[in-house]
């Protein structure tokens, strides 16, 4: 039996972290229960360290902190209380180099926190801030940092600014934690990028943008750190603008298919590449199980889809048709203000 950790907004009546048991062959999940003391863990990260894996969560709150969690065992125990990451709003993080990074929505900026041998997070030895503003008259009077991951090679580390329109990439230093910007790629005004993705290749990225709902496919050079947008797909038809907002991008692991959650439609958005992973084209979609789809994560077979549905509060598994692509609903939980689904 796998297990799966899920977040939730407790401010919108969510339980904190939620546990749940993951039957193996059908993906199902069944809650056993939840850690309450954290303040809207939207996002969670998870790390293996030499005394086993540890739980991160985010904060998201004005100012922002992570914990973490030893769960080794049955029962999840904290190593840390609330570690502050000198920023506002933290809705995504991951860890690089042997550091935890957080994207602050509010204050625009991503802090680096160094991690002890066993995984305790300490005070951040470095905040990056973003500057800039998009057209946008409520989303991006400031840059809003949504999301920083690191590249498939472990080189580099992308931050993708939804107020900006902008993609950064930072070189880390892992011995002092010293974040340093390399380089910027902008999109077209208004498109908002929200994540990015990976292809499982390593040589290009997708970009969701949340306000213009659209793919922009992006190659990505991990030997200079370079990443170039070379094609862009629309999600929807002209005239989306304002009535959808494109949350999450997954991309299968043979590098076939690309799936978006969509708030606004609640629906799966089904996108087929290429052999390459250069093209992506809308294929169909599909309802995401619940309202307001936050977040979508992918089991480590590859067979099951996840929608974390923020405000039918729940969580949708879904099959996947591996030559379709195509999501099929198998089942779903009750999880109060889910935000994010990831597996342990």
């Amino acid at each position: 039996m796998g297990r799966a950790f899920i977040g939730s907004f407790t401010s919108a009546g969510g339980r904190g972290i939620v546990m749940a048991d993951v039957d193996p062959d059908t993906g199902a999940l069944t809650v056993t229960g939840a850690i309450g003391a954290v303040a809207d863990p939207s996002y969670l990260a998870v790390n293996h360290t030499p005394t086993g894996p540890v739980l991160y969560a985010v904060s998201e709150t004005a100012p922002g902190a992570v914990t973490a969690y030893d769960i080794a065992g049955p029962v999840p125990r904290p190593i840390c209380t609330p570690v502050g990451v000198r920023g506002d709003e933290p809705t995504h993080l991951t860890i690089a180099r042997g550091h935890l990074l957080t994207a602050n929505y509010g204050s625009g900026s991503v802090s680096v926190l160094p991690l002890a041998a066993d995984g305790t997070p300490q005070p951040p030895s470095s905040v990056l801030l973003h500057e800039g503003s998009g057209p946008h008259p409520d989303r991006q009077l400031a840059a809003h940092t949504h999301q920083v991951l690191p590249d498939p090679s472990g080189s580099w580390a992308l931050s993708v600014d939804l107020g900006t329109d902008s993609v950064q990439s930072y070189s880390l230093d892992p011995e002092t934690g010293e974040l340093t910007l390399h380089g910027e790629i902008t999109l077209p005004p208004g498109t908002g990028p929200r994540h990015l993705a990976f292809h499982p290749a390593g040589r290009h990225a997708y970009v969701l943008g949340e306000l213009h709902p659209t793919v922009t496919v992006c190659r990505w050079d991990a030997a200079t750190g370079a990443l170039e947008p070379t094609g862009e797909t629309p999600l929807f038809p002209e005239g989306a603008d304002g009535t959808v907002s494109p949350s999450a991008p997954v991309v299968s692991r043979d590098g076939r298919h690309l799936w978006v959650t969509v708030r606004g439609t609640d629906t799966i958005v089904v996108l087929a590449l290429d052999e390459r992973g250069e093209e992506a084209e809308v294929i169909t979609s599909v309802p995401c199980g619940g309202h307001w789809p936050r977040d979508l994560a992918l089991h480590p077979s590859s067979s099951h889809l996840y929608a974390a549905n923020e405000r039918s509060g729940d969580v949708t598994w879904f099959d996947i048709d591996h030559t379709t692509g195509i999501p099929h609903r198998a089942g779903s939980v009750s999880v109060p203000a889910a935000s994010h689904v990831i597996f342990a």
